[in-house]
């Protein structure tokens, strides 16, 4: 695994390098972050389907829109806007009426414990 300028959109998760998947140092931070806590939460405006995560302030809410697209699109994590956090003080997302979380799947928790097992984030 290593880094990359940025998601192309054509990779699908796997690179044409002999399957080799490309991350950047963004997605394997919010990787890490997941792999400490298992569900964030995530909004959108109406009508959009760009996601807002607000809860770090290391990256724009643009960076981090752009980390979980490239994310969901490899398959990594899963956002649902059907399932908001529940019990969660949501009120950095106010604005935004539509409300979720994200987390996950089983092959971006294989790909954490390889970013481990290869002492990566």
């Amino acid at each position: 695994m290593s880094g990359c300028d940025g998601c192309c959109g054509n990779c699908g998760g796997c690179g044409s390098s002999g399957g080799c998947m490309e991350l950047t140092m963004g997605e394997i931070e919010m990787l890490g972050t997941l792999a400490q806590i298992p569900f964030l939460p995530v909004a959108r405006n109406m009508g959009d389907d760009t996601p807002v995560y607000l809860e770090d302030a290391d990256r724009t809410p643009a960076e981090y829109s752009l980390i979980l697209q490239c994310l969901e699109k490899r398959g990594l994590i899963s956002i649902d806007y059907d399932q908001p956090l529940k019990g969660f003080d949501g009120a950095a997302y106010a604005p935004y009426p539509i409300r979720g979380s994200f987390a996950l799947t089983q092959r971006g928790q294989q790909v954490v414990e390889l970013l481990e097992k290869q002492g990566i984030g």
